[in-house]
């Protein structure tokens, strides 16, 4: 049973083991990345962000404490510089362990133990709170800047104006190009102009009154019928009475005179 005993013992003397895990905390603070066996690494772990809490306190009493573990001063100051800065927006996980594989000799697992590199926390937006009914609201910067007599944000309809002026402008400058244009092109020759006659001149009639006179009605077409064929009649008659005239001259014989009687 190991109960309050905490670590690994590693098959070393407590006094070796501290010295080991002294260096290997330097030289991992120092370069920021070492190579060791799987053991190591997740016991160095623990000593590693021990120091660094120690680091993110930043007192005097902190940095004797960190003097202790450490051999290198050089490296402590520059720790407690930049602990705050880098690990002051997360508590704890300060390093990372990665499995590297084998070792070649004795078929150790080798891993790879490194400072985690955190990102400077971003700050939250505030929200804006709710104005109560009956409380005034607050003036915006914008009113305060034209309470203090800066130059007033343009209006709605000083911006209406400004885009009626922005297309009046893109109106002109499409007419220029058109007028160009109509001028590089070759002139075309001159339609034939047709002479004005008399019944040029003479006014058309309306559609409506012309399409009335071109159509006459059903009594119009009954009458002029009518008449067509009493005309036609008439002739015939006519001629039979001629034709009826000439035979009766051929066929009588001719009177006998006086004198034929004698």
């Amino acid at each position: 049973m190991r109960h309050r005993k905490a670590g690994l013992k590693l098959n070393r003397t407590p006094s070796h083991r501290n010295a080991m895990f002294r260096n290997m905390v330097t030289s991992l603070l120092k370069h920021e990345r070492i190579r060791t066996t799987g053991a190591k690494a997740k016991e160095l772990r623990r000593w590693a962000d021990h120091v660094i809490t120690l680091a993110k306190r930043g007192d005097l009493h902190a940095r004797r404490q960190a003097l202790a573990i450490i051999r290198e001063k050089d490296v402590v100051h520059k720790l407690f510089e930049q602990a705050s800065e880098r690990f002051g927006g997360i508590s704890g996980g300060y390093t990372r362990i990665v499995k590297l594989g084998r070792r070649p000799g004795d078929a150790a697992p080798v891993s790879m133990v490194e400072i985690v590199s955190v990102a400077p926390a971003k700050k939250k937006k505030a929200k804006k709170k709710k104005t109560k009914a009956g409380a005034a609201p607050k003036k915006t910067a914008v009113e305060s800047k034209t309470a203090t007599g800066e130059k007033k944000p343009k209006s709605a309809k000083s911006k209406d104006v400004e885009v009626k002026a922005e297309k009046s402008s893109d109106k002109k400058v499409r007419e220029k190009t058109k007028a160009e244009e109509d001028a590089a092109k070759p002139e075309a020759k001159p339609a034939a102009t047709k002479k004005t006659t008399s019944r040029d001149k003479i006014k058309k009639k309306p559609a409506a009154q012309s399409a009335a006179e071109k159509k006459p009605t059903a009594k119009a077409k009954s009458t002029s019928t009518a008449k067509e064929d009493k005309s036609e009649k008439k002739a015939k008659s006519a001629a039979q009475k001629k034709e009826a005239d000439d035979t009766g001259k051929k066929k009588a014989p001719a009177k006998k005179t006086s004198k034929d009687k004698k």
